[in-house]
Parts: C-alpha cells; sequence; structure tokens
C-alpha cells in the first residue's frame, strides 16, 4: 500500500514522431498476426499473403513472437497460439473474476469500518492493487489501482506471502529494507510475521507510509491457495493497536466469504 540517441535512415527520418508511429505499426502487425492465429494454424506465407506483408518482414514479427512465447510453430503445420497466451489469459481470467466476486464485499467493509479497503494480488515479489474502495473519513490513502508495493511493509503484502516459506520472507525483507525509507528491525519483523502466519492476518504499522495502519487477510481459492488479499487501512489516528484487534475477526471473515464465493471451505478456527 502507499501511499536514445537514434540513427537517421532513409527509411526511419530521425524524429520521435516517426519512432512512436513504426513502433506503433510494428505492434499492430504483431497483433494482427496473433489474432490471425487464434482461429486456426497458419503457414508463414499464408500469414504474409492474409496480413499483406512481406514473408521477411513476418518472419522477423513471428520469430519474435514464439521467442516471447506468444505464438508456437509446429514444422510441416505453421504457427499456432503459444503458451504464453495460456497463461495470460488464465491470469485475466482469474483477476476479473476476483475483482467481481470480491467489490461487493470490499463496498460492504468499507461502509462498517468507514475506512479504505484494497484488493491486491501476488504479482512476482510485489503486491499488485486491483481494487480500491475509498473511506468516508477525510483523509488520503495514496494507493491507487495498478500500483505495484513492497510485500514486507504492507498489510497486504504480508498477507499475500502468510504461507510462504520463512527463508522467502527473510529474503524479501532484505531485499525491501535494503530499498526502504522506513528501517524496522528484523527480528521484530519476523517474530510479527510468525504471529501473522498463525493467526491467519497481518498488520502493517506504519512500515510502507507514515501513519497509515492497516489489518489484512488473505483469500483462499478451491484448493487452499491464497490468490488474493483484502485491507483495511486508515490514519494512525483512527487505528489504535485496540482497533486493530477488534478489526480483525471482520476482515478475516470478509476474506473468508470471498474465499467461499471461490470454492474455499475453510476449517473452523
Amino acid at each position: 500500500m502507499g501511499m536514445t540517441t537514434s540513427t537517421a535512415t532513409a527509411e526511419q527520418p530521425e524524429t520521435a514522431g516517426s519512432a512512436v508511429g513504426a513502433g506503433s505499426q510494428t505492434l499492430m502487425r504483431g497483433l494482427d498476426l496473433i489474432e490471425a492465429v487464434s482461429h486456426e494454424v497458419l503457414t508463414l506465407s499464408e500469414l504474409a499473403t492474409k496480413l499483406d506483408l512481406t514473408k521477411s518482414t513476418t518472419h522477423r514479427l513471428l520469430s519474435a513472437l514464439v521467442d516471447r512465447g506468444y505464438l508456437a510453430f509446429t514444422p510441416r503445420a505453421g504457427y499456432r497460439l503459444g503458451p504464453k497466451l495460456l497463461l495470460l489469459g488464465t491470469l485475466a481470467q482469474a483477476q476479473a473474476d476476483l475483482v467481481q466476486v470480491a467489490r461487493p464485499y470490499l463496498e460492504d467493509l468499507s461502509a462498517s469500518t468507514e475506512d479504505t479497503v484494497h484488493l491486491g494480488i501476488l504479482d512476482g515479489d510485489a503486491a499488485l492493487y486491483l481494487d480500491k474502495v475509498p473511506g468516508r473519513r477525510r483523509i488520503t490513502i495514496s494507493s491507487r489501482v495498478g500500483d505495484r508495493q513492497p510485500l514486507t511493509s504492507t498489510g497486504l503484502g504480508k498477507a499475500l506471502m502468510l504461507d510462504h516459506s520463512p527463508s522467502y520472507w527473510k529474503d524479501r525483507f532484505a531485499t525491501e529494507q535494503a530499498a526502504s525509507a522506513f528501517k524496522v528491525d528484523p527480528v521484530l519483523w519476523f517474530d510479527r510475521m510468525q504471529g501473522y502466519a498463525a493467526c491467519g492476518r497481518a498488520f502493517d504499522l506504519e512500515e510502507n507510509e507514515d501513519q497509515v495502519r492497516c489489518v489484512s487477510a488473505p483469500i483462499r481459492d478451491a484448493a487452499g491457495k491464497i490468490v488474493g488479499a483484502i485491507s483495511v487501512s486508515s490514519a494512525a489516528q483512527y487505528m489504535s493497536d485496540d482497533r486493530m484487534t477488534a478489526l480483525t475477526d471482520e476482515v478475516r471473515d470478509t476474506a473468508a466469504a470471498i474465499s467461499r464465493e471461490l470454492g474455499h471451505e475453510p476449517t473452523p478456527r
């Protein structure tokens, strides 16, 4: 949570506008190729004819797309959609479903607490914010949908990695502390993480943004895997230790309700 130098050629004059235009044209041609093979497996010649491109240009674009996994090539057959698109499609579907399922619960939680509520997922080694419902209090929480925030200093991030190994926690903490202006005692932080994992929720105690605290809990899928997290965030003046403790059940219950929508059957606490 949070808050070139180019060389001119006869074909490509040395202007920023033409560079952007050429880049956009290449991108659009690559997308056209992907869309063309989405319907059927096609050969190089067939694709060149279909898109009215030279074979050399078509081959160059196809090679780049194959290298990145967006397309795959089968000898004597042609080009088809690649594994990267399968992955991105799955991720896109999961994100869309999670946001749609969670949104009513986020709104109810924000109305109940009068505070800002976030939804996020693990994106590599960061927390990616997918949704935000502002609270009613006259305070500003600087987070935005699309933000990628550290795992070890945000409540959302901590909740997302509750099932990770202690060695992963320590590695992330060391890496992120090296780049952070907010310094936290590593022994204290690790002890807290162990406690968070034991009770299924996490706190942000002004570790990511000054004077902002939050309570967070993980969302699980049908297999019990953490696939997201929610958090309630507010100014420290509204988030005393006692209130954070009092919010714990409400935040966990909301995360559990979203989890049930995703097919998870939680074990009784």
